[in-house]
C-alpha cells in the first residue's frame, strides 16, 4: 500500500501565489508517475500536473505558465507551485501516484482564490 499526505493549501486573493507539498510512504517502486489533480465543486476531478522520475512533466493547458510541478525521488515528495491564482483555480487538490496499474490518492487539500 501506499499513503500520501498533502499540506499547503489555503485561502488566497487572485493574484497570489500557493505552493502544496505531497510525500509518500509505503510501498513505493521505480517508475512510477506523481502528480496533483484538482475538482472543483460539482466538476469531475482533473488532471493539473503530473511528472515522471525522470521529471518528465505534464500540464493541463488551464495552468501552463502559471503551475510548475517538481518532485524530490530520494524523499518521495512532489510539489506544485502555484502562481497567478485565479478564482477558476478554487478546487480540493489532490495528490496521486501511480504505479503498475494502480492509483493511489492523498486526502485532498483545500484552495480558495477569492478577493
Amino acid at each position: 500500500q501506499v499513503q500520501l499526505v498533502e499540506s499547503g493549501g489555503g485561502l488566497v486573493q487572485p493574484g497570489e501565489s500557493l505552493r502544496l507539498s505531497c510525500v509518500a510512504s509505503g510501498n513505493i517502486f521505480w517508475g512510477n508517475v506523481m502528480g496533483w489533480y484538482r475538482q472543483a465543486p460539482g466538476k469531475q476531478r482533473e488532471l493539473v500536473a503530473t511528472i515522471t522520475l525522470r521529471s518528465r512533466t505534464d500540464y493541463a493547458d488551464s495552468v501552463k505558465g502559471r503551475f510548475t510541478v517538481s518532485r524530490d525521488n530520494a524523499k518521495n515528495t512532489v510539489d506544485l507551485q502555484m502562481n497567478s491564482l485565479k478564482p477558476e483555480d478554487t478546487a480540493v487538490y489532490y495528490c496521486n501516484l501511480r504505479q503498475f496499474t494502480s492509483d493511489y490518492w492523498g486526502q485532498g487539500t483545500q484552495v480558495t482564490v477569492s478577493s
